[in-house]
């Protein structure tokens, strides 16, 4: 069952507590006033309104001067409780209007972050294409058809109108992340990597951005529906699999953990003769080999894209045969290092170099989108947890883990200088791609094709750097008083005591 079907009883006194501050905010202006923060303009509505209330389910609260209010009492299952919240939120959506076209409804979703196909909402969004379908008419919505639509997903929507997730002004946000990707757009240096055939044939124009944050708050903009390989984005991925299945021990019995300072496809082992990291090809090599040892080529895989696929919420996951016959006719160099890492005992015993290096080869050609690559980002910066379906992937042993190499190891031989100047982890490849993770926010997947002299996408680098010279998100910004940036995690002045309606919030105060 979803979790917020759940979360519909648990949570039933943090909602009346939301209630009840609500209501007594109706009594002291006379009116009800949008529950939006930041929304200053109140909407005449009779308090009553705002509650499903009759003369068997309904009881008094607060001081003398509250006595002419009632709220829903809560009953056994909380449907009275919830009932009267879904007509607060109604209003707070509709401006106080009694009905309102359904793509209204929609774009006040997308303006919070959410989209429709978010799968915590397809319940909603499937009661509301039905109405559309039934309806000769436009269609529009109303507190009854609004009451059988949002009842399984009213605490996400609380939080959503209220401006409770990551990113309270999302709308605000993204204008900037826009103008980032325009500036970008304009950066035309790199060049294609022509080493692999497949990948030579990718316009140098296309240029995608998609972000996810922590509370599944969607956004993308360019090139972000075209499938794309992972290459070396896969790196992190595999590793964070091998230790969730195998732990850290075991796995870094095999390969090292530091930077090694010379280009990822180097023949080249450290003082134990073990790989340096599992950000270059010779430590993702051995990692290939410690995943389901014991299993046939075809189980290892699926094993590995089942985990990709929920790290990505299952959202598009593929496959590119063209790109692995590619990677494998010209491969030489990682046969080359195969063959090194068989000569030096590197690998497990009873594993096959040329299985290892063969399903290396396969996951390096796994596809996604900027899309569903920022879920994927973004369920690394969630612990573990898919932000989109609520679902654990990962161990957070792993996840500290792959943030940490990915920090220290994760961008060739340019990694010392994305510590230093964007301070995030990040994992770059070959395709283009740029998987970006700011840690408790949010995961970001960029792609373009053009590379620079290391192997690194040239927008990609340029967008990462533009975004930490934007925000406060470099892991050594002072948070609280490196004023030159803007930290959009924080909500300052009115919007800050507007969305605080809590008991607790108001101590904050």
């Amino acid at each position: 069952m979803h979790c917020l079907k759940i979360l519909r009883v648990t949570n039933a006194a943090a909602v009346q507590n939301f209630v009840t501050d609500a209501a007594k905010k109706v009594i002291k202006r006379g009116c009800y006033n949008s529950l939006l923060p930041g929304c200053h303009r109140s909407v005449k509505v009779h308090p009553v309104q705002c509650f499903n209330t009759s003369s068997t389910d309904q009881h008094r609260i607060g001081t003398a001067s509250d006595m002419d209010h009632v709220l829903p009492k809560l009953s056994s299952d909380g449907k009275g409780l919830f009932s009267g919240v879904e007509d607060m939120l109604f209003y707070t959506i509709t401006d106080g209007q009694e009905q309102v076209p359904v793509s209204h409804f929609i774009s006040a979703l997308k303006k919070t972050g959410l989209n429709a196909s978010d799968p915590r909402l397809k319940d909603c969004m499937d009661k509301l294409q039905r109405s559309v379908t039934e309806s000769f008419h436009d269609v529009m919505m109303d507190r009854e058809l609004f009451h059988k639509c949002v009842g399984g997903n009213i605490v996400l929507l609380i939080q959503a109108f209220r401006k409770k997730f990551i990113i309270p002004e999302f709308d605000s946000f993204v204008t900037k992340i826009d103008q980032i990707y325009d500036t970008v757009q304009k950066n035309h240096d790199g060049h294609v990597a022509v080493y692999i055939p497949h990948l030579a044939k990718f316009s140098p124009d296309l240029w995608g951005v998609s972000l996810c944050t922590v509370d599944g708050q969607r956004h993308s903009v360019g090139d972000t529906k075209q499938p794309f390989c992972l290459q070396s984005c896969v790196k992190p991925l595999e590793y964070a699999v091998a230790i969730h299945e195998a732990g850290t021990e075991k796995v870094h019995r095999y390969v090292g953990m530091e930077p090694s300072g010379l280009k990822f496809n180097k023949l080249y082992l450290d003082e134990e003769d073990k790989p340096h990291n599992p950000m270059v090809n010779a430590g993702a090599i051995v990692i290939s080999s410690l995943i389901k040892p014991g299993s046939n080529k075809a189980e290892k895989f699926d094993y590995v894209m089942d985990f990709i696929k929920k790290m990505a919420g299952q959202e598009y996951v593929g496959f590119s045969n063209a790109t692995f016959q590619s990677e494998k006719e010209t491969g030489d160099r990682n046969f080359a290092i195969g063959y090194y890492l068989k000569e030096k005992k590197c690998f497990p015993r009873g594993a096959e170099m040329i299985d290892a290096l063969d399903f290396y080869f396969q996951l390096c050609s796994i596809e996604v989108t900027c899309e569903s690559g920022s879920v994927m980002a973004a369920t690394l910066a969630h612990g573990g947890i898919c932000p989109i379906t609520g679902e654990r992937v990962l161990s957070a042993e792993a996840v500290r883990n792959t943030l940490s190499l990915m920090h220290s190891c994760g961008m060739y031989d340019f990694s010392g200088q994305m510590a230093f100047h964007v301070g995030l982890p990040a994992k770059s490849g070959v395709s283009g791609a740029v998987l970006l993770v700011v840690p408790n926010v949010m995961g970001v997947m960029c792609w373009s094709p053009p590379l620079d002299k290391v192997g690194n996408s040239v927008r990609g680098i340029h967008f990462c750097q533009e975004l930490v010279s934007s925000f406060n998100f470099h892991n050594y910004d002072n948070l609280r008083h490196f004023v030159k940036k803007q930290d959009p995690r924080r909500q300052d002045g009115e919007d800050r005591v507007c969305s605080v309606i809590d008991g607790h919030g108001a101590e904050r105060l």
